[in-house]
Parts: C-alpha cells; structure tokens; sequence
C-alpha cells in the first residue's frame, strides 16, 4: 500500500485536505479592495494539491504540472528583497512583468503567465466542489466533475487532453466517499466548505480583473 493511501486511512492530518485551512489563507491572501498576497494563495494551492494527489489518478489531468507551476511562483518570489518586492502580490508581479516586457523576453519564465494556468486550475476545483456541496452523500460526482472540467479547464486542453480527461472521470466515487477518501474529519469539512468556497471565488475573481486589466487572458 502507498504511502498516501495508508495515511489516508489512518487519518494522517498530512495527508488530508485540510478546507479550513484552505478558507483562512485564501482570506488572508486579500489585500486592500483589489490584490491578492503571493504568499498566502501558494500555501492555500499546497492545500490544494494534497486534494489532486488523494484523487489520485482521476486528477492527473489538472494536477501533473501544478507542482512546478507552484515552484516557478517560489523560485520568483525568493528574487524579492525587503527594498524590491515585485512578487509579493498578484499586483505588483503583473504591472512589474508587463512595465518591464518580460512577458516576451526569450528565456524569461513568466511569472504571470504561470500564475494564470493555477488560475484555470482554480476555477475548476471552485465549480467542482461548488457542484459536490449541492448533492447528496450517496449521488456519484461523475457528472459534475465532467460539467465543471468542460465550463472551466478543458476550454484550454487539447482534444487528446479532454478525452483522457473525461474517461478518467468515470472512476469518480459518490459525493460521501469522496469527502471520506480527502478529509480527515468529514463533518467539519462539509460545515467549512461554503466558507472555503467564498473565500476562493472572491480571490478567484479578483484574480479575473487583474488579469482583464492587463489584458493577459491570452498569455500563450
């Protein structure tokens, strides 16, 4: 048995999606009326891919280059000093990359351009579990994974990508047996997840407007 599964089982809080964990950072990742902390949203995705990896392979599709997306971010946020912060926030990291035209500069690994892959990621665990909150504990989670993977994420995959995509989707348990099989205490996890759930949407849609107002939805 796997290291991940048999912490699961035991109840291993290290190995368990921890939602309120993930509702107080991405609260404390909103900064003034419109900026989000790098920070705190990093800690917030760790939370988030410990969810992916107890999904196993049923999330490969979202979860096999979030790893080192959520390192790019790292490796550009220990550049920062205490007089020069350019990606301490969302904000600053965007207006810094376009100002100094990073974003074409041969070489350069674009912090923007991989903080909005972890945005589409987002979107689409917000609408996948927003769609889980409204079913039953005995209702499968096929078909609202497939929704929300299509409304959100397979808009940016390749054919090939959403085809393994949804056939892995066929292996999703019931509403109950997920919750069972990711968190530690199932309970406060269904009493925190619409909290979780607000926190993510507003950083969600702050991140939106930033990049609208920069218009970097297209970043290749």
């Amino acid at each position: 048995m796997g290291e991940t599964a048999l912490a699961t089982q035991t109840g291993d809080s290290a190995y368990c999606f921890d939602i309120l964990s993930v509702s107080t950072l991405f609260e404390n990742s909103l900064i003034g009326e419109d900026d989000v902390q790098m920070d705190a949203y990093l800690t917030a995705y760790e939370e988030i891919m410990k969810f992916f990896q107890l999904m196993g392979s049923v999330f490969s599709f979202v979860s096999s280059d979030v790893r080192s997306k959520i390192d790019i971010l790292y490796t550009l946020r220990a550049t920062d000093t205490q007089d020069v912060r350019h990606f301490e926030t969302f904000k600053t990291m965007l207006e810094y990359e376009k100002e100094e035209q990073l974003l074409t500069k041969k070489g350069y690994v674009s912090g923007s351009r991989t903080l909005l892959r972890l945005h589409r990621g987002l979107d689409f665990v917000y609408e996948f579990l927003h769609r889980v909150q409204e079913l039953e504990d005995d209702q499968k989670t096929v078909d609202v994974c497939k929704t929300a993977y299509d409304d959100t994420l397979g808009k940016h995959h390749s054919f090939l990508i959403r085809k393994g995509a949804r056939l892995a989707m066929y292996a999703m348990p019931t509403r109950g047996d997920l919750l069972k099989r990711v968190c530690r205490d199932v309970e406060l996890a269904k009493e925190n997840l619409p909290s979780m759930l607000k926190n993510m949407r507003i950083n969600y849609d702050r991140t939106e407007k930033l990049y609208t107002h920069h218009d970097l939805h297209s970043l290749p």
